[in-house]
């Protein structure tokens, strides 16, 4: 385990049946298994399928962009706009109008 002050890294050693049997990718259903055995944890999950793995077993969960949201909301971060950029420079699909409007759920 490595903890650096926020973040923690933890590893899944050993991925339950029922989530295997969604055939999501390692990081999915690692945060997923994580969340599974820990009671109360909420995972950050983006992709669908993964999301809808959440829902059916009662894991909380929540996507990239509502984390970066919250990061802003309590100072963590002084903008979300440099961080929803350098996603959209990775690959993350955000669509000019769902920018739009997240932006301005912070006052950006």
């Amino acid at each position: 385990m490595l903890n650096n002050e926020w973040l923690v890294i933890f590893d899944v050693t050993s991925i339950p049946p029922i989530i295997q049997s969604w055939d999501l990718g390692a990081g999915e259903s690692s945060v997923l298994t994580h969340a599974y055995n820990n009671v109360g944890m909420i995972a950050v999950i983006d992709d669908l399928c993964a999301r809808r793995c959440a829902v059916t077993l009662n894991i909380p969960v929540i996507g990239t962009l509502r984390l970066v949201l919250i990061a802003k909301k309590r100072g963590v971060i002084p903008f979300a706009r440099p961080v929803m950029n350098k996603l959209r420079q990775t690959g993350m699909y955000l669509s000019n109008a769902i920018m739009n409007q997240a932006l301005a759920l912070v006052g950006e």
